[in-house]
């Protein structure tokens, strides 16, 4: 075993340049994941869920046949160009609450957005209010982020990275994957927009370019794509068949996972995640498995100045009403 754990170190210190505990690979693999099945800045993931899709049920006319005239792969290409979009959103930013559950914790918090980089504080954990001194610690926490640029800086730098990433595989996915038009064109409920609905499944001649990029041959679903707005309305996948990373010394993904993303339009022309939902199964470094199984879910959208900068947007937060 400790042979086993010295290998993998080595692995990962080739693959990234560093050398992480299990933990840390864990908390890697959710940032890839996320980048990889929405790869929008909500975090989108690596694989999602394709289960109970007649349990979907439809409300609204099927997709007209001229919808269905161009190539499958089309849609997908223009799909992913509005992702990209939506990843960026120059000169667009909102507030929202966000709500996100795991088996570690229930925490809600507001989010701002700014042309400097987002900021958000806690309000309630477990659905209760802050205490006393919960609350205090995160008003000391955001005025740190005012009196310490430098602070702030290096989230906005990792930000910008992960934004990267994130426009890389989004740009890849339409060359990795094999789109067909689903048989039954069934809309997903609650849009009156008309939709065209896509199966997609691993392209056996992709080849990976990138470590992340690894994780589509193991990925397949359904992509509900609003016809009007050219964007993702809905993503469902599963896991069917294992990944690896690092030919499984990095880590190793297990099939059976599942994960579902929702995105909506949050102001005219911004569009962004409303709901997602993962469930997979990762063993890192050969050693530790853990199951991730948790809920985001995005609400309360409002327009922000597009000239606001991040203090202005830490006092908004600061001087905020909180649940009491």
């Amino acid at each position: 075993m400790h042979v086993q754990v010295a290998m993998g170190r080595r692995a990962m210190s080739k693959l990234c340049g560093t050398t992480m505990t299990p933990g840390e690979v864990l908390a890697v693999y959710r940032t890839r994941a996320c980048k990889l099945f929405t790869a929008t800045p909500i975090c989108v993931a690596i694989l999602a869920s394709a289960a109970s899709l007649s349990a979907l049920g439809a409300t609204q006319p099927s997709t007209a046949p001229s919808l269905t005239a161009a190539p499958a792969k089309a849609w997908a290409q223009e799909a992913a160009a509005r992702e990209v979009q939506i990843i960026v959103h120059p000169g667009s930013y909102i507030r929202y609450h966000q709500r996100t559950v795991d088996s570690r914790r229930d925490e809600l918090r507001e989010v701002i957005e700014s042309k400097d980089g987002t900021v958000a504080r806690l309000l309630m954990r477990d659905n209760r209010p802050l205490t006393e001194e919960e609350n205090q610690a995160e008003l000391d926490r955001l005025k740190n982020l005012i009196d310490h640029p430098a602070d702030f800086a290096k989230h906005v730098k990792n930000d910008a990275s992960s934004k990267k990433q994130a426009v890389d595989l989004v740009t890849i996915m339409p060359d990795a994957m094999i789109f067909t038009y689903a048989s039954d064109q069934t809309p997903a409920p609650n849009s009156t927009a008309p939709q065209v609905v896509l199966d997609y499944t691993p392209d056996p001649k992709f080849n990976p370019p990138t470590t992340e990029s690894q994780a589509f041959s193991g990925l397949r679903g359904r992509i509900w794509i609003d016809a009007s707005a050219k964007t993702i309305v809905r993503m469902h996948g599963d896991i069917f068949q294992s990944v690896n990373f690092g030919w499984g010394m990095l880590a190793h993904i297990y099939p059976g996972g599942k994960l579902d993303l929702e995105q909506t339009a949050a102001m005219a022309n911004r569009w962004n995640m409303t709901s997602f939902h993962e469930q997979v199964t990762v063993k890192a470094l050969m050693v530790k498995t853990i199951t991730l199984n948790s809920d985001v879910r995005s609400f309360d959208f409002q327009q922000v100045p597009d000239s606001i900068s991040y203090q202005d947007a830490i006092r908004l937060l600061i001087n905020m009403p909180v649940p009491k």
